[in-house]
């Protein structure tokens, strides 16, 4: 399952919501499904390079538009724990996204 730029649009209570919905749906087509997720990862490392004021601008952009917010690695991880997600990987893409592939 495809989620590309949609989580970061929604609070954290709606987004668990839908992640738990990705997670049954998944589920119920067998075993080793997972959720890919492609949205912006913000970087807690103060050696974040060129982009970080970007990634600072599109988090704003979301919290005065939809109510969203861009989140860090540790958010997400709360997030997809929440939901009842086992395990993740994030990976990096070029630009301002990263892959993340989440796994019941």
């Amino acid at each position: 399952m495809l989620v590309q730029t949609i989580l970061h649009d929604w609070n954290d209570e709606e987004c668990v919501k839908i992640l738990k919905k990705c997670k049954e749906a998944v589920l119920s087509r067998g075993e080793g499904g997972k959720v890919i997720i492609i949205d912006i990862v913000m970087n807690e490392k103060k050696d974040e390079h060129e982009l970080a004021g970007t990634k600072l601008l599109y988090d704003l952009l979301m919290m005065l538009v939809v109510n969203g917010k861009e989140r860090s690695e540790k958010e997400w991880e709360r997030l997809f724990l929440e939901a009842g997600f086992k395990h993740y990987k994030i990976t990096a893409l070029v630009g301002l996204r990263s892959l993340i592939e989440v796994f019941p």
